[in-house]
């Protein structure tokens, strides 16, 4: 197709890619966490009809799960009268009769999803609910140590950076701009370690953590410099709207350091707006819906029973949460108040769009045959000074997942939303799939051969696992 690569995709029946291993062993794990969802919330309902539209929808997950372990075809989306329902099925239609074990792996990943939401939006019952709400929640309430220290962190560095207003060095900014991208890089993974330098003296004295220079040499590709240098020249320019857009990836606490990223960007002037993008379904287990950004700040507004209820497994265990010091609740209720006001005055916005759950690549973003939702969405991420897009999926995404030689530039490898797309793109990436772009000549047969690198199987095992990273971006002009 016009708006996919020309050079093939990875795929499920490939057995020296990620795909292969996903298909087989991921997914029906996956969809098993689902079953057991759907009939724990079952069986705690009164409402008959619920229940009986749960057992129908624990059937039809069932019957997914068999597909996918059988490696049958892949079978047309019904119609749960959502306008993607057409363009699945014509790409579906297009691909032959594929079977789950052999076919694209973004496609066949990306109408996993679709699958699954279309048995939720046919029901009356269940048309909103969230088969990964729980297990967001868990993840998050786990990540209680980095969250209490980042809000501690954040808190310190917003109070100095008012205080301070106008005395702080460029070079000192351009330092806590990076330190900020790359705690909302690393996200999920993110180590304490890594936020030590994250206070004012530091900065002020261009003091990194050692942590942080450690996890840089990990980052494979890294242009926030330019990055930092597109946002100052358009605050340099007097621009008095300057939007920064953020594609969300997970939800938890990577959510929670995309809004310290997004709250630091409108504290210091480098952004007038930013814009968060969510998922409009439940998408690839822990992508963020919009209720879930209601969440996160309900667990910001009331830490007490969010991190000192126990929960069901702490007691069955007999464990008792700890309770959270003076000092902590208020570090948390200056993070709440901080984004709670930005969000009422319309400087921190969240939306939710279709073309995010879409199947393919990104780059059907900017075709002209586009519907007008779509169309729109364009024309709004034109007018951004940056669309940050987080994460692995986004990344595959936006280059087609295709099999890119690693040392194709990152501006060629997204075909039209490069340069003249008028979009000006930045992928914060740690690697968990096959693709990589943007590399150095021989990195990429360097990291092979270090151990657990994959160099003897043929397969690049080293961009698996989330240890390395790339910061790519591309300016739209």
């Amino acid at each position: 197709m016009e708006f996919e690569p020309k050079i093939a995709t990875s795929s499920t029946g490939d057995k020296t890619s990620f795909a292969y291993e996903t298909a087989r062993k991921r997914w029906p794990i996956i969809i098993t966490q689902a079953i057991d969802d759907v009939y724990r919330t079952t069986g705690q309902t009164d409402d008959a009809e619920k229940r009986e539209e749960g057992k129908k929808i624990i059937n039809d997950l069932a019957t997914l799960k068999y597909e996918v372990q059988h490696d049958r075809a892949l079978t047309p989306i019904l119609d749960d009268g959502v306008s993607d329902v057409a363009t699945y099925n014509q790409i579906l239609e297009s691909l032959g009769k594929p079977t789950w074990l052999n076919v694209s792996w973004l496609f066949s990943e990306c109408y996993l999803y679709r699958r699954i939401s279309t048995s939720f939006t046919l029901s009356q019952h269940w048309k909103n609910y969230d088969i990964f709400a729980r297990q967001k929640i868990k993840t998050f309430r786990s990540s209680r140590p980095a969250v209490l220290e980042l809000a501690a962190r954040y808190k310190d560095l917003v109070t100095q950076l008012r205080s301070h207003s106008g005395e702080t060095s460029e070079e000192a900014e351009k330092l806590l701009f990076t330190e900020m991208c790359e705690i909302c890089l690393w996200g999920n993974a993110t180590d304490l370690s890594l936020l030590t330098s994250l206070s004012y003296e530091d900065i002020q004295k261009l003091q990194g953590s050692e942590a942080r220079k450690k996890s840089e040499a990990n980052i494979l590709v890294n242009d926030l410099e330019a990055v930092y240098n597109q946002l100052v020249e358009a605050k340099k320019a007097g621009k008095k709207e300057r939007v920064v857009d953020i594609v969300l990836d997970n939800a938890g606490f990577e959510l929670y350091v995309d809004l310290i990223l997004a709250g630091y960007l409108l504290t210091a002037g480098l952004a007038t707006r930013v814009t968060l993008h969510a998922k409009s379904i439940p998408w690839f287990v822990s992508d963020v819906l919009p209720n879930d950004f209601g969440a996160l700040l309900n667990a910001l507004a009331a830490p007490v029973p969010f991190f000192e209820t126990a929960t069901e497994e702490e007691e069955l265990q007999n464990k008792v949460p700890e309770k959270l010091s003076e000092k902590e609740k208020d570090e948390l209720s200056f993070l709440f108040q901080e984004w709670s006001i930005l969000h009422a005055e319309g400087k921190l916005g969240l939306r939710a769009n279709r073309f995010w759950t879409g199947p393919g690549s990104f780059w059907r973003l900017v075709d002209p045959n586009a519907d007008e939702q779509t169309k729109e969405l364009a024309e709004d991420l034109r007018k951004s000074e940056l669309v940050v897009f987080k994460g692995d999926l986004n990344y595959r995404k936006l280059v087609g997942d295709a099999q890119w030689d690693p040392t194709t530039p990152f501006t060629e490898a997204i075909g039209p939303l490069g340069p003249g797309s008028g979009i000006n793109v930045l992928a914060l990436r740690t690697c968990k799939a096959d693709v990589v772009v943007g590399l150095k000549q021989g990195l990429d047969e360097e990291l092979r051969a270090k151990e657990g690198g994959g160099g003897e199987s043929g397969a690049r095992k080293w961009a698996w696992n989330g240890k390395y990273a790339v910061v790519s971006f591309s300016k739209g002009a």
